[in-house]
């Protein structure tokens, strides 16, 4: 089933762009497509479509489709994006073009920054971090003191810098063939609802200044922050189109200190806290390890954290796409390529747990040979996993019957409810390794 006509244009589809406004107006000033029943589609001004999961329910995602030519901005540096966004607690709708690449690490002049520049007058540095918490000699306690102290400062000057905090009824869209996108910086949508992003491409966000945790795990571990966009305690979001990378700063090239990776990379579509009716689309996640959480804890909000997942495209991805907790949340025809990436070898695709209630199906896998396709979930023997309809290299594949044949924390196999926002639903996986090739990510609506 192709996608409705009235969302998108895609590469695939005929279409006609009508240019006149852009040519006197400037390319932000809006791009409109007519697909092939001449309906004019605003890229800008777009809702998200009925029944097009759960960020569908209640008064759906419309994002700031109201918003008037006062409250509507194209911006291409770090400093327009935040006087752009504005207050969080201004609920105005806002429409924001993003025109090309946006470096978050810059100053408000444009001046480029780096770790040593928010690490400046603080009186941190690594190698002082690592003479003083060194467990030979500082053993398994908690960072404390000087360094840690200088850590926090240079860390919240890093964090003032390059996270954007997005106000409610916003639409924020990356402006077609411009490469938009934003590097280096991290979308915060904390506690507002109504939400949209589409077309952008995130890349590079990364911590300058991680944590050393000794007491994660049986050999400690560092910590970093910084999601390439974090939803904790929203309602009704659409991400839509977007691209999530680490490139160009891939996890192999990071050090090691205390024998752990220096993790400079967290999460690159993190959902917790309470958010709720969350639809994500069409998005390529591409390079990354950590990277969707649902349910920031076991103790997260139960009746919330409904998010649906579909036509995306996963590769190179170690872990969590996603791992769910609590919530209803509902994956359909997407496309998990296992085959390790620049250095990114996975570990699983699926983790249910702390009772989520997980309904998989019409997803495709691509495995390499010799790969276990009980090695593709993951769980704590209280989440569940629902669905039908899952290709493993073109096969049909019950792939919790898999997993739960080699583990004794079994994967249950019914969930309390039923999928009905599912616009766009293929009941056939077969075909989505070449569809969704050129049908997902940033750099495709037009």
């Amino acid at each position: 089933m192709a996608s409705p006509s009235h969302r998108r244009s895609l590469r695939r589809r005929r279409t006609v762009v009508v240019t006149a406004a852009v040519a006197a107006a400037g390319i932000g000033a809006g791009v409109l497509v007519m697909n092939a029943n001449a309906r004019a589609v605003d890229l800008y001004h777009q809702s998200l479509p009925a029944k097009d999961g759960w960020a569908a329910s209640g008064s759906g995602t419309t994002g700031g489709s109201k918003a008037d030519s006062a409250h509507t901005f194209t911006v291409s540096t770090r400093a327009q994006l935040v006087k752009a966004l504005g207050s969080v607690s201004d609920t105005t709708p806002r429409i924001i073009k993003v025109k090309g690449t946006i470096d978050a690490n810059t100053s408000d002049a444009g001046k480029a920054l780096t770790c040593a520049d928010y690490a400046s007058g603080t009186g941190y540095s690594l190698s002082a971090y690592l003479k003083a918490y060194d467990p030979a000699t500082w053993g398994k306690k908690a960072p404390s003191g000087t360094q840690e102290n200088a850590r926090k400062a240079a860390a919240d000057k890093q964090k003032k810098n390059i996270v954007f905090r997005v106000p409610a009824n916003t639409t924020l869209v990356g402006v077609p063939g411009t490469k938009a996108g934003i590097k280096g910086g991290s979308l915060l949508v904390q506690n507002v609802r109504n939400v949209i992003v589409r077309n952008l491409t995130f890349s590079a966000t990364e911590d300058c200044f991680p944590q050393w945790d000794p007491t994660d795990g049986s050999s400690g571990e560092w910590n970093s922050n910084y999601d390439a966009v974090t939803l904790r305690g929203v309602t009704n979001v659409w991400a839509d189109h977007n691209t999530f990378t680490d490139a160009p700063n891939f996890d192999r090239s990071l050090k090691t200190y205390f024998g752990r990776k220096y993790q400079i990379h967290d999460g690159a579509l993190d959902i917790t806290n309470g958010s709720d009716l969350v639809t994500v689309e069409r998005n390529v996640f591409d390079c990354h390890d950590k990277t969707m959480l649902i349910g920031s804890s076991d103790s997260d909000s139960t009746g919330k954290l409904r998010v649906s997942i579909h036509h995306n495209v996963w590769k190179g991805i170690v872990q969590r796409a996603p791992l769910a907790r609590i919530g209803q949340i509902h994956l359909y025809n997407n496309l998990y390529d296992t085959t390790t990436l620049n250095g990114y070898t996975p570990k699983y695709s699926i983790d249910s747990r702390a009772k989520a209630q997980v309904v998989a199906e019409h997803n495709a896998w691509k495995l390499p040979s010799g790969t276990k396709v009980a090695g593709l979930l993951s769980g704590d023997g209280t989440g569940s996993i629902a669905g039908s309809g899952n290709l493993v290299n073109g096969t049909a594949t019950d792939i919790v019957a898999a997993y739960n044949a080699a583990r004794s924390k079994k994967i249950k196999t019914t969930v309390n409810w039923k999928p009905t926002l599912t616009a766009g639903r293929q009941t056939s996986a077969k075909n989505l390794l070449t569809e969704l090739a050129g049908t997902t990510g940033a750099g495709v609506l037009s």
